[in-house]
């Protein structure tokens, strides 16, 4: 479980992330999936991310200190938030680049909201990062806001879509924000990474 998370830096430009010494683990996923929501659960802090009900809060790489051992890091998400088209290229070219060129990246985890149906701009993002190899893991996240079995539908939906995608289906965790569902077996998923991130290096 996370002791303690604290903002360490923002910026629009991977090469003035922190020094890539420590494992990061990347949260992403469309405007209003409830990223910063799910950031402050695992974390056990209702201020570390900003939570807003407008999509785009998030309009920088943000890094956060956990534990001293490992980077949390708060993407800007992709689909609706209301900014302009050039603003919205930026946001992809800057995510583009820190996703291609940060060699610590352990994991990349992917937010898609577990009421609907399979989005295409989800579908689009993971199929880039599959191009691009990208260490992704899916996070389905408001798993409290319908029936379970409404959830297990649309989770198996996605997971079909994603066969389409990729050779075997990507590692998936499903949890809520508002009753933590899910935390533990995220943050013990992290830490066997973190773990073995520094074994490699020893």
């Amino acid at each position: 479980m996370i002791k303690k998370a604290t903002f360490l830096i923002s910026n629009t430009d991977h090469t003035k992330c922190p020094s890539p010494d420590k494992p990061e683990f990347a949260f992403i996923g469309r405007s209003n999936v409830g990223k910063s929501s799910l950031i402050n659960m695992l974390a056990n802090n209702k201020n570390l991310a900003k939570t807003s009900g407008r999509p785009g809060k998030t309009q920088l790489i943000n890094h956060f200190l956990v534990d001293e051992k490992w980077y949390m890091v708060d993407l800007p998400g992709y689909g609706f938030a209301k900014v302009s088209k050039s603003i919205k290229a930026d946001w992809e070219g800057m995510i583009q680049s820190y996703l291609s060129n940060r060699e610590n990246l352990v994991a990349l985890f992917v937010l898609i909201d577990s009421r609907l149906e399979p989005q295409k701009i989800d579908l689009e993002f993971i199929t880039w990062c599959g191009e691009n190899g990208i260490p992704i893991v899916l996070v389905f996240t408001k798993a409290d806001k319908q029936s379970w079995p409404k959830t297990q539908s649309s989770i198996a939906k996605f997971i079909k879509a994603s066969k389409a995608i990729f050779e075997e289906a990507p590692l998936y965790f499903v949890t809520s924000a508002e009753n933590a569902k899910g935390k533990e077996e995220l943050t013990g998923f992290i830490e066997t990474q973190v773990e073995e991130f520094y074994q490699e290096r020893s």
